[in-house]
C-alpha cells in the first residue's frame, strides 16, 4: 500500500500523468532560446537524446537520501562552482582546483560541525546564464547579443550568435568533466589520510594557515588513533568522498533530450509491498535547479521541474511572497517528499532581516520540510565607479551570518550555503581577510560573468560556519 496523501515521502514520487518531458514547451517561457535557424535544433536534440545519461538514478537518488538528512538537521550542504563555466575550464588543473577547494572547506566544517557534510560542485553543466537583456553594448558602441553562456554562444563579440550544435559541446564537455572527477575520487584525491597534501595555494594568511593546521592536526590525530584501534578500513570512507553535480535548468531544450524513464534503484524505489518504480531524471546532473528570474508559477521551468525525480533547487529572492512560494512548494513537491526541493534564499545584506523570517514561518506552516541553503553571492553585487561588477566579501559575511542567526531564531536551522566560488587567486570580490580593494580588482579579475570568491574568501566563510556551530560566533 502506498503511503496516505501529504506525508513526507523518502523515494521519488510517481511523476503527474498530465507531464512529459515536453509539456514545458505548452506555458509561457522566460529565458526562451530563440535560434537564428530554428530547422538546426531538432538534429542535435535527436543526437542529444540518443546519447547516455551524464548521471545515473542510483546517483541521483543516493543525493536525495543525503539531501533529505540535511533537511532534518542531520547533514550540511555544500554547493560551489563557477558562476559561468566555460569549456577551456575542462582541464585537469582547473577540475582539480575545484574539488580540492570543496574538500577544503567540507574539512573545516565537517570539524565545526561535527556532521557529514554533502558535497555539491556548481560544475559539469553550469553554462548557461540568464540575462536581462537579449542585447548589450560594448565600450565601442556596437550592440551584440549578450553572452549567454558557452551552451548558447560565445563570449568574443564575433561568436555571439546563437548555435544549437553548443547543445552537444556542452554534452561532451559534461561528460570529460564528469569523468574526470569520477577517476580523481577513486584515485585517492579526497584520502582524508593525506590532508597535508591538499595545497592552500595562494592562501598566505598566517592565521588562517595557522587555524587550518590546527584542524588538519586534530582530524590526523583522530584517523591514527582509528588506525591503531583497528576502525579504519583499506577502503572505507576517510579514503574517499561523494561529489555531485548541479546547474541551473536553463536551456529546456537540452534538459528534456537528456531526460529519461528510468528505474528507480531498487533500495530507494520500492514500497512495503510493491514493486520498484519508474521515473522520470534529468540525467545531465544529479541537481538542477530554478532561478530567480524562471519560477513563474505558469511558465515553462516551472512546468518542466515538477515532473522530474532529481532534487531540484529554487533561487529566492526578494519579489518573492510568501504564499507565491507555498504554492509553488506545492506544484514541483506535492507529496512533501523530504529532500526534494532545496531553497537557496538569494535576498541581499540589507534585505534578509526583512524577509527570511516570514519565508521561513511561512513554510513551516505549510507541512513542507526543505532544506535552507544560503547564497550570499547573487544579492550582493555591485559595480565599481569604473563599471566591474564586484561583491564585497562584508557584504556576503553579514548575509549568510543573519541567515544563521535568523534560522536560529525561528527554530529552523539553515542546512547549506551555496557560493560562486574557484580555486584561483582571482581579485573578483573586494574585502576579506587579504584587503582586496577596488583598485586591486584589476590584478586577476577573469570571471566571464559574475564575480566568485577566491580560496582564501571561501575558506574564511567555511569559517564562520564552523565557528557559528562551535559557538565561537554570534
Amino acid at each position: 500500500m502506498a503511503p496516505p496523501p501529504n506525508t513526507p515521502q523518502s523515494v521519488p514520487i510517481t511523476p503527474p500523468e498530465d507531464w512529459t518531458p515536453s509539456s514545458w514547451r505548452t506555458k509561457p517561457l522566460h529565458q526562451a532560446v530563440l535560434y537564428p535557424e530554428p530547422t538546426a535544433l531538432p538534429p542535435v536534440t535527436a543526437k542529444l537524446t540518443s546519447l547516455p545519461p551524464l548521471v545515473t538514478p542510483h546517483e541521483i537518488t543516493r543525493l536525495k537520501a543525503h539531501l533529505r538528512a540535511a533537511a532534518e538537521g542531520q547533514a550540511f550542504l555544500l554547493q560551489g562552482g563557477d558562476c559561468a563555466e566555460l569549456f577551456s575550464y575542462c582541464t585537469p588543473a582547473a577540475i582539480d582546483a575545484k574539488i580540492k577547494l570543496l574538500l577544503q572547506m567540507s574539512l573545516v566544517l565537517i570539524w565545526g560541525m561535527n556532521k557529514p557534510v554533502v558535497r555539491v560542485a556548481r560544475i559539469a553543466g553550469q553554462y548557461a546564464k540568464p540575462r536581462s537583456s537579449p542585447n548589450e553594448t560594448l565600450p565601442d558602441g556596437t550592440s551584440v547579443p549578450s553572452f549567454r553562456g558557452d551552451v548558447l554562444n560565445g563570449y568574443e563579440p564575433a561568436d555571439r550568435a546563437l548555435d544549437p550544435n553548443r547543445l552537444v559541446q556542452a554534452y561532451f564537455h559534461s561528460a570529460a568533466t564528469l569523468n574526470y572527477m569520477r577517476a580523481q575520487i577513486a584515485s585517492g584525491v579526497a584520502d582524508l589520510h593525506r590532508p597535508l597534501e591538499w595545497d592552500l595555494g595562494h592562501v598566505r594568511d598566517e592565521e588562517l594557515n595557522k587555524r587550518y593546521g590546527a584542524i588538519v592536526s586534530s582530524i590526523t590525530e583522530s584517523l591514527r588513533f582509528m588506525a591503531t584501534i583497528g576502525a579504519d578500513a583499506p577502503a572505507g570512507p576517510l579514503r574517499t568522498v561523494e561529489l555531485f553535480s548541479s546547474h541551473e535548468g536553463l536551456v529546456l531544450e537540452y534538459e528534456e533530450a537528456l531526460t529519461r524513464r528510468l528505474r528507480v534503484p531498487p533500495a530507494e524505489g520500492e514500497f512495503v509491498g510493491g514493486a520498484a518504480q519508474e521515473a522520470w531524471f534529468a540525467t545531465s546532473g544529479h541537481m538542477i535547479w530554478i532561478g530567480d528570474r524562471t519560477r513563474q508559477l505558469d511558465g515553462g521551468h516551472v512546468e518542466f521541474f515538477r515532473g522530474i525525480a532529481n532534487p531540484i533547487g529554487v533561487k529566492v529572492g526578494p519579489s518573492m511572497k510568501a504564499p507565491e512560494l507555498v504554492r509553488l512548494l506545492d506544484v514541483v513537491n506535492p507529496g512533501r517528499e523530504v529532500g526534494k526541493v532545496v531553497l537557496i534564499t538569494r535576498y541581499g545584506a540589507g534585505k534578509v532581516e526583512e524577509l527570511l523570517g516570514g519565508h521561513i514561518e511561512a513554510v513551516k506552516g505549510s507541512g513542507h520540510r526543505v532544506v535552507w541553503q544560503c547564497d550570499p553571492m547573487h544579492g550582493n553585487t555591485q559595480t565599481t565607479s569604473t563599471g566591474i561588477k564586484t561583491r564585497a566579501f562584508s557584504d556576503i559575511f553579514s548575509e549568510l551570518s543573519s541567515a544563521l542567526r535568523i534560522h536560529r531564531a525561528h527554530g529552523s536551522f539553515l542546512g547549506g550555503v551555496h557560493l560562486e566560488l574557484t580555486g584561483d587567486a582571482v581579485t573578483e570580490c573586494i574585502g576579506g581577510s587579504e584587503g582586496l580593494e577596488e583598485e586591486d580588482l584589476s590584478l586577476n579579475y577573469t570571471t566571464y560573468c559574475d564575480p566568485r570568491l577566491n580560496e582564501k574568501q571561501a575558506l574564511e566563510l567555511a569559517f564562520l560556519i564552523a565557528g557559528h556551530y562551535r559557538g565561537e560566533v554570534a
